[in-house]
């Protein structure tokens, strides 16, 4: 890698930096939250961080690496630095940058991505870890909950695949949505046939996020469904994972 590959110029609108992040990826990490996303989720928890013309703070890649810097003396064999968001992918020039700049300083590196962007081809050469949200495996049910169509999620998969690419996968688990067991079942199906997958969680939707909404002046679109039981969401990621 030369000099010229990395630019200084290039600036990333950047939501938030967690200096210690302990489940998003290997070991303890920054993590790094990128604006704007081009999905728009029912039960989305961070709305704050949708549109990418909300400015945030505007950051240089030697900026972040620097800031990232600080905390390596924490990250021991396993930790390092996570693009989130929003979709990083959404930035892909920056987070290209930035990654190129990651590894040139010998920063382990991870996205967490719904798989939804462009340009990724590259991108993934300077990932170690890939934390993919899975909205849905039916297309009907993933255009229901996203608002956008299943073809770019598989298309990200199979790149990944092709790359093998260390996966892990999260899904969001809500009432009456994709809770019951059939419903695990079939993403256990289709998590059977992915390679390279080091880690699989169900999460449970909370609606924390209303106080959000109001403030922002949106409308919150899962009024009225409660949150998802933590020890039934327990009981299912146990019906996932058994052999």
């Amino acid at each position: 890698m030369t000099k010229e590959d990395i630019k200084d110029e290039i600036l990333g609108n950047v939501s938030s930096i967690e200096t210690t992040g302990f489940v998003d990826g290997p070991g303890i990490r920054v993590v790094v939250f990128l604006q704007g996303c081009p999905l728009r989720c029912l039960y989305c928890h961070n709305p704050e961080n949708l549109s990418l013309k909300t400015q945030k703070t505007l950051m240089t890649s030697a900026q972040v690496v620097e800031r990232v810097k600080r905390y390596t003396s924490y990250f021991g064999e396993d930790g390092g630095v996570t693009f989130s968001g929003g979709e990083p992918l959404l930035q892909s020039e920056f987070l290209l940058n930035t990654l190129k700049l990651c590894k040139k300083n010998g920063i382990n590196t991870a996205i967490d991505t719904s798989g939804c962007g462009d340009n990724y081809e590259e991108i993934l050469n300077y990932v170690d870890t890939v934390i993919l949200d899975i909205k849905a495996i039916d297309p009907k049910q993933y255009k229901k909950l996203t608002g956008r169509e299943i073809d770019k999620f598989e298309k990200f998969l199979e790149v990944c695949q092709e790359k093998q690419k260390d996966l892990w996968i999260r899904q969001v688990i809500v009432p009456g949505f994709n809770d019951k067991e059939e419903d695990i079942l079939k993403l256990k199906e289709y998590i059977s046939k992915i390679k390279n997958v080091k880690k699989v969680e169900l999460l449970p939707y909370h609606d924390m996020a209303k106080e959000k909404y109001e403030k922002l002046g949106m409308k919150y679109k899962l009024q009225g469904v409660p949150a998802m039981d933590k020890k039934r969401c327990l009981k299912l990621q146990k019906l996932l994972l058994k052999k």
